[in-house]
C-alpha cells in the first residue's frame, strides 16, 4: 500500500497529527471485565460489518481502535500502516494508553522489537500473555501493566501493510472462534483501507485528467501566451499545487511571466521575494537548471538544510520557511527541441508531498503548454509580418488634394489574423484623381502579400496608363503570366474635374454609390467583369457625371453583406443611408455609414473611401 495513507491526515484531523487518539483509554469503566464470548463475537461482527461500509480512514479508524477494541474488552488498541521506505511504521489510530504515547509513536522503526513490529515483519499473528513473556520478548514495549497482547497482520494479498494492536491488563485466554473474528476483522481492515486508496487513486486519476481537460481548454482558447499562461497558473491552484510559477525564456534568460497562490497577498509577496532575491542563474537546482539542462526536477521534500543552503542572508531564510515550502516540481516548456520556458508548482499549506507520478502529470501539462507557447509565438511572428505587409498597402493618411475632399475608414473583423482589403487615393499631375478599393480574398500573411502586390502593381500600370480599362487589363495579363490561386476583387476609379466625369472599371467588386448635391443617390451597375485571377479577360469601364459637391462612396462587402440576407438587400440599405448623409462632413459620411450599415457580428473587415468635390 503505497504510503498506506498518502493523505493522512484524513479530513477533520488535524495537519501534523500522525496519530489519532480514540476513546477514554484505560481508565474507561466500560472496559473493565469481560463480556460474555457470545457477546463478544457479536460485537466483532458488528465490527467487521461496520469496515465493510466504512468510506474514509477516519471510519476504519474508528471501528478497530474504538469499536474493535470494546467488543474484546482491550484496554488498548492502535492501527499503525507501514511507511513508503518500508523501514519505518507509523501510528495512525491510538485509543488508551497515556498522554504523549501517540506522539512517541508517531513513527518507528520496523524492526524495533514490539508486536506491531513483529507482526508487520513476519505476516503472523501475535498472541502473547504474561507480563515476564510481554517484556522478554518485546522489550521496546513499555511496560504499563499489559498481561495479554494481540498484533493481527493487516494483509493485502501477499502484501503486509500494517497491523492491529491489542493490550489487556488482565491475562486473557482468546477463545479460537474470537481469534478467528479477529483475524476476519483484520483482513476486513485490510481490504477496506485498499479499497480506499483505490476509490482515492481513481479521485485523484479523476482529477488529474479534468485539470488536464480544463488546462487544454485554457491553452486553446487564445493566441496570446500571456493570458493563457497565466490562466494555467490560476488553474493548477489549489488542485495541484499551492504556488504555481511559470517563467519564459527571453534573449536567453528567464523572464517571470505569472504567479498564482490562493492569496493574492502571497502573489505579491512573491514578486516582491524575486526583486529583492533574483535566483541564481549558475545555481545547480531549481529554474535556471531546468531551462539550462531541459530537465525536470523532483524535490519530494524541501527540508530546512535546504532552505538555509537556498538563502542568501537570514532574512531570506526567514520569509522562505515562513512559506511552509513543502514539495515542488519544475519541469521545462520544450518544443520542437528548444526550451520555451519553466513552471514550477510548490505545496505549502496542503502538506503534500510531489511523486514520480504527480511529475508525470506535471510533464504532459508541460508539454502541452510548450506547443500552445510555440504555436503563440509561431502566430506572433507571422501575424507581425501580416501585419507590416497590411501597413505598406493601407495609407496612414490620404493626400491632400485641392479642389477635394476625402476620408477613409479601415476595421478588422476582430480576429487576430490580418484580412484583404486595402485601398489608395493618389493624384496625377493633369489634374485626375485615381481611387481604387479591392479585397483579396483570404486572410493572413498569403493576403497581405497579395495586397501588396496588388497595390504596387495598380500604382505601377496606372503611371503608364491611368485609364481603368488599361490598367484592369494589365492586371489580368499580370495574373495570366504569374498564375495564383489568389482571387482579387478590384474597384478603379479615374475622376476628372475638368470633364466633371468619373471613369469606373469594375473586376468583381461590389460597385460604388454617388451622392448628389441635390440628396440624391446614384447606385451603379454591378461588376462588369469577373475578380483578377481567373484569366485574362474584355474589361470595360463606365463614364458617369461628378459635378461639384458630389459625393464618390466606394467600399468593401464587408460593409454591406450579413448572415442570411441577399448582397442586393445591403446595397439597397447603403443608399438609403447615403442619401441621409447630405451636407455633412465626409469624416463624419464615412463613421455614419459604418454604424448604420454595418453588421457588428461580422466576420469580415469594412474598408470605405469617400471622395467628395468641393469646387
Amino acid at each position: 500500500m503505497t504510503g498506506a495513507i498518502d493523505s493522512w491526515p484524513p479530513q477533520g484531523v488535524a495537519p501534523g497529527a500522525e496519530g489519532l487518539v480514540l476513546g477514554a483509554g484505560a481508565s474507561d469503566p466500560g472496559r473493565a471485565g469481560t463480556s460474555p464470548l457470545p457477546d463478544r463475537l457479536a460485537r466483532l461482527a458488528r465490527v467487521t460489518s461496520e469496515l465493510v461500509h466504512a468510506e474514509t480512514i477516519q471510519d476504519v479508524c474508528e471501528a478497530v481502535v474504538t469499536h474493535g477494541a470494546d467488543a474484546v474488552r482491550a484496554t488498548v488498541a492502535s492501527m499503525t500502516l507501514l511507511s513508503d521506505d518500508r523501514r519505518t511504521v507509523r501510528l495512525v489510530a491510538l485509543s488508551g494508553g497515556v498522554v504523549g504515547d501517540e506522539e512517541t509513536w508517531a513513527t518507528f522503526p520496523l524492526s524495533a522489537r514490539t508486536p506491531s513490529g513483529e507482526t508487520i515483519r513476519t505476516g503472523k499473528r501475535v498472541l502473547v500473555t504474561g507480563a515476564e513473556a510481554i517484556a522478554q520478548r518485546f522489550p521496546d514495549m513499555p511496560a504499563r501493566g499489559a498481561r495479554t497482547v494481540v498484533a493481527l497482520p493487516l494483509s493485502s494479498g501477499a502484501e503486509v501493510i500494517g497491523s492491529i494492536g491489542l493490550s489487556f491488563t488482565s491475562a486473557r485466554d482468546l477463545e479460537s472462534t474470537e481469534v478467528e473474528l479477529l483475524d476476519i476483522l483484520a483482513n476486513t481492515c485490510a481490504q477496506t483501507l485498499r479499497r480506499i486508496e483505490a476509490q482515492r487513486d481513481a479521485a485523484r486519476q479523476s482529477a488529474k485528467l479534468a485539470f488536464l481537460a480544463d488546462a487544454a481548454t485554457e491553452l486553446a482558447s487564445s493566441l496570446d501566451y500571456q493570458v493563457t499562461l497565466a490562466r494555467v497558473a490560476r488553474l493548477a491552484v489549489p488542485t495541484f499545487a499551492d504556488w504555481c510559477a511559470i517563467d519564459v525564456v527571453d534573449d536567453g534568460r528567464l523572464r517571470r511571466l505569472a504567479v498564482a497562490h490562493v492569496d493574492p497577498a502571497k502573489v505579491q509577496l512573491a514578486h516582491d521575494l524575486a526583486d529583492r532575491y533574483p535566483p541564481d542563474p549558475d545555481a545547480p537546482h531549481g529554474a535556471w537548471q531546468v531551462m539550462r539542462s531541459g530537465r525536470s526536477e523532483l524535490i519530494a521534500e524541501i527540508t530546512d538544510e535546504m532552505l538555509t543552503a537556498g538563502a542568501v542572508d537570514k532574512e531570506h531564510e526567514e520569509i522562505a520557511r515562513a512559506l511552509h515550502l513543502r514539495s515542488a516540481v519544475t519541469v521545462p516548456l520544450v518544443a520542437r527541441e528548444r526550451v520555451l520556458g519553466v513552471i514550477t508548482w510548490v505545496t505549502a499549506e496542503s502538506e503534500r508531498h510531489y511523486t514520480a507520478e504527480d511529475l508525470a502529470l506535471a510533464e504532459e501539462l508541460a508539454q502541452r503548454a510548450a506547443v500552445s507557447l510555440d504555436n503563440a509565438d509561431l502566430h506572433s511572428q507571422t501575424l507581425a509580418a501580416a501585419i507590416q505587409l497590411q501597413r505598406a498597402v493601407l495609407p496612414d493618411a490620404l493626400p491632400e488634394v485641392p479642389g477635394w475632399e476625402l476620408a477613409h475608414h479601415y476595421s478588422p473583423a476582430g480576429r487576430t489574423e490580418v484580412g484583404g482589403d486595402f485601398y489608395d487615393i493618389v493624384p496625377l499631375e493633369n489634374g485626375c484623381l485615381m481611387m481604387f478599393i479591392g479585397d483579396v480574398m483570404g486572410r493572413g500573411v498569403g493576403a497581405a502579400a497579395a495586397m501588396a502586390q496588388v497595390r504596387a502593381a495598380v500604382r505601377a500600370y496606372a503611371a503608364l496608363d491611368p485609364d481603368p480599362q488599361a490598367v484592369l487589363t494589365h492586371l489580368d495579363q499580370m495574373y495570366d503570366h504569374y498564375r495564383t490561386d489568389q482571387l482579387v476583387t478590384l474597384l478603379y476609379m479615374l475622376a476628372d474635374p475638368e470633364r466633371n466625369e468619373l471613369t469606373v472599371g469594375n473586376a468583381g467588386h461590389p460597385p460604388p454609390v454617388v451622392l448628389r448635391r441635390d440628396g440624391t443617390s446614384v447606385q451603379l451597375a454591378s461588376a462588369d467583369g469577373p475578380p483578377l485571377g481567373v484569366g485574362r479577360q474584355e474589361r470595360a469601364q463606365t463614364v458617369i457625371a461628378l459635378r461639384s459637391e458630389d459625393t464618390l462612396v466606394a467600399f468593401t462587402d464587408g460593409l454591406i453583406e450579413r448572415r442570411g440576407e441577399d448582397i442586393t438587400d445591403g446595397q439597397a440599405r447603403l443608399a438609403t443611408a447615403v442619401s441621409a448623409q447630405l451636407g455633412r462632413p465626409l469624416v463624419n459620411v464615412v463613421s455614419g455609414l459604418v454604424e448604420q450599415v454595418g453588421d457588428p457580428s461580422r466576420d469580415d473587415d469594412i474598408a470605405v473611401l469617400c471622395a467628395r468635390r468641393n469646387r
